[in-house]
């Protein structure tokens, strides 16, 4: 992780620690870095999520960005895959996202991308971050008629919309779906997309008031989804996050179905149509062992990545591979995007439901997960930093390896985006998976909390 990005961007309480003034810097020094001289005068587009502070931060983020003689397309409130996809599409040399994904309203965050649609790599966030921090290169503001222009789109939800329309062959017509859109940017879209391709859909959660984003909502707040497609019989839940960069989904049964399950279930279906370029798949680190048993009982070979959808796609370009994702929901369809797109995703899926005419709980039987447990602890910031070097916290890890070496694994690491130390145990015996987490938990919280 950098000084100001994290595995997703900049992100911060908005007006605290994410201010105007950092917003405008940033807006400058990607200005600098993100652009060349093929361009007279450097084009980018911004979007929105419906948090009350990302009006104010993407005003800032515009006057930054005009204030070097860079022009602004505002696209409003859209999902972070429209930024990815309207680059393109606006012909712009990069584009920028205000949005904190799934965190709470007080939250939110900066994501970028390159003219080619795609999350910066650490070298472009780095050399950001040295301009803003170390005054690396000084901004050179424009006077006159060099002041950057700004102007609002009319059609970017249109554009987008029809370009996921066009990732599957027939109509969602006969399949009765609960959309929950987290009160955030998937409200402007999920409701005008699935009435365009017939769903019987009901839209739950798509009225924002810029404090309700997530808010016992979303693909991190599945209850109230689950209680309703029961009592309801639905054939499926999706649940998307803040920015509606994730999706997950719930089964006619109410049971979660997690990332995991929804790439098992497109990848075996990709590769029976001879869509899963090499045969290939690329997970995490933190993919469910169950997943890999999957992929070896289906010749399908397997890669994992650190944390976080972006090393996901760095893997996928290096050797030209066209599917992967994170258990969180992240998952990417690289045919038809060029990051996470949790609207594609439950396309994707629902089509396949339609095309095979399986339920959904059915589909997931191609995968047997492994029971997780996943404790997030909160620590300070110092404390987050010192979790490289503290030997207790060290030690307890390591015990903690030895005795799982043989029946499962523990993950821990600091979170990309929160001050947060994030532990993951996975084993087939639920009581040792249990102490085990829990004594480590306890170390962190003895060592890392008071810090």
């Amino acid at each position: 992780m950098g000084r100001l990005f994290g595995t997703d961007g900049v992100r911060g309480i908005a007006n605290s620690n994410l201010t105007c003034e950092l917003a405008m810097k940033l807006g400058r020094a990607a200005a600098m870095v993100l652009t060349t001289n093929a361009r007279r005068r450097p084009l980018f587009v911004i979007g929105m999520d419906t948090r009350i502070s990302s009006e104010m931060l993407s005003s800032a983020l515009t006057a930054g960005l005009c204030s070097v003689g860079a022009d602004v397309i505002v696209l409003g409130v859209v999902p972070t895959p429209a930024v990815a996809y309207l680059i393109g599409k606006y012909k712009a040399d990069a584009g920028v996202m205000i949005s904190a994904s799934h965190n709470s309203a007080e939250y939110n965050g900066i994501k970028m991308f390159s003219g080619d649609g795609y999350k910066l790599p650490d070298v472009l966030e780095e050399e950001i971050e040295s301009i803003v921090i170390d005054h690396s290169k000084e901004f050179k503001p424009v006077e006159g008629a060099d002041v950057g222009k700004v102007t609002y789109a009319t059609n970017a939800v249109k554009y987008y919309i029809e370009h996921l329309k066009n990732t599957v062959p027939d109509t969602l017509k006969g399949i009765k779906v609960a959309i929950d859109c987290a009160n955030g940017s998937a409200s402007v879209t999920a409701p005008i997309l699935m009435e365009q391709l017939g769903a019987e859909a009901t839209i739950l959660y798509h009225e924002p008031d810029g404090l309700n984003i997530n808010q016992d909502c979303g693909s991190t707040s599945l209850d109230n989804l689950k209680k309703y497609v029961v009592e309801n019989k639905m054939d499926i839940g999706i649940a998307f996050d803040g920015d509606a960069d994730r999706c997950l989904c719930v089964d006619e049964d109410g049971n979660v179905v997690d990332g995991d399950q929804l790439m098992a279930i497109c990848a075996v279906d990709m590769k029976e149509r001879g869509k899963l370029a090499k045969d290939t798949v690329i997970g995490t680190i933190l993919t469910n062992l169950g997943f890999v048993k999957f992929c070896e009982q289906n010749d399908i070979h397997f890669i994992a990545t650190k944390v976080g959808d972006r090393y996901v796609l760095e893997e996928m370009l290096l050797e030209e591979y066209n599917f992967g994702g994170e258990q969180s929901g992240h998952i990417i369809f690289r045919d038809y995007a060029t990051t996470g797109d949790g609207e594609l995703t439950a396309i994707q899926v629902l089509s396949l439901m339609k095309r095979s005419g399986k339920k959904i709980s059915e589909l997931t039987k191609v995968m047997n997960k492994y029971p997780q447990l996943s404790i997030n602890v909160n620590v300070s910031q110092e404390g987050k930093v010192q979790f490289y070097t503290n030997t207790k916290v060290k030690d307890a890890i390591d015990e903690a390896k030895e005795k799982l070496k043989d029946v499962g694994r523990i993950i821990v690491r600091p979170s990309g985006t929160e001050p947060k130390i994030r532990v993951m145990v996975e084993c087939f015996d639920e009581e040792l998976m249990n102490s085990t987490a829990n004594s480590v938990v306890e170390v962190i919280k003895d060592e890392l909390t008071k810090i």
